[in-house]
């Protein structure tokens, strides 16, 4: 059994078949979905999916940095009004994209540091979208004296950086498609890490893992991350499934 840690079920990529496509995740192994949350539009959504997929579906709140615009206060008063009033699985996704833009770069940094704190507060793990920003991100989380535990979603960086995140020792590395790319070097630094700092996503619909390669991703192809991970480390996707589900566990609890 797998655990899908990240996945946008939600989203509406899935509106024409999402029930079926998460009875096809499920029949192919997964028993559960983190939905991480985007900002005030995805809240519905996610909620919806939590009622239709009860113990198999839990949402996150957060609000994610490439939504932090001028209405940023407005947003965040919208994540802390939510965090007290019912509970979530982690507080995400949060952080920092230098990619798309960077106008909101300082509303950025206050917001992924006012949700850490947040996190702190409510006893929750982060799940974090780092884009072109790991540097910044990582000198906030060392400026920390205590920090949550958390993902580093989607993480496709350099061998150097997953050491840097396995150094802050709260941290999982978010393992997804990116490492079946042929010339991503991610299936490199996969293979120079232990199984015990890895966590299995999707972020579907994104980053679909070849031979999907550009398509819409589901739940159902962490299978193929599962087995190029499985293949890199030359393990059975049993014992990978046993220690990746146990690590996600460890992060959310449940």
């Amino acid at each position: 059994m797998l655990i899908d840690t990240h996945t946008h079920l939600y989203a509406e990529e899935f509106d024409g078949d999402r029930n079926k496509m998460i009875k096809k995740a499920i029949e192919s192994g997964i028993q559960k979905f983190y939905l991480p949350n985007i900002d005030s539009s995805s809240i519905k959504g996610m909620f919806q999916l939590e009622k239709d997929f009860p113990g198999v579906c839990f949402p996150m709140m957060g609000l994610h940095p490439c939504s932090v615009k001028e209405n940023v206060e407005e947003e965040l008063k919208m994540v802390e009004d939510w965090l007290n009033r019912r509970k979530f699985c982690a507080i995400g996704e949060i952080g920092i994209d230098l990619y798309w833009d960077k106008t909101f770069f300082e509303q950025q940094k206050m917001a992924f540091k006012k949700q850490i704190d947040w996190a702190l507060k409510f006893s929750y793990p982060i799940v974090i979208h780092c884009r072109e920003a790991f540097d910044e991100i990582f000198e906030i989380l060392s400026s920390y004296k205590i920090l949550p535990n958390g993902i580093f979603h989607c993480f496709s960086g350099t061998i150097e950086q997953a050491n840097k995140v396995i150094s802050l020792k709260t941290f999982k590395l978010g393992i997804g498609g990116v490492v079946t790319f042929k010339n991503s070097g991610l299936d490199k630094v996969v293979e120079q890490i232990n199984l015990q700092h890895l966590v299995l996503e999707t972020d579907s619909p994104y980053l679909a893992p070849n031979p999907f390669r550009g398509k819409r991703n589901e739940s159902s192809y962490l299978i193929l991350v599962a087995e190029k991970i499985c293949a890199i480390k030359n393990i059975s996707i049993e014992h990978l499934a046993e220690i990746t589900t146990k690590n996600a566990i460890e992060i959310f609890g449940a």
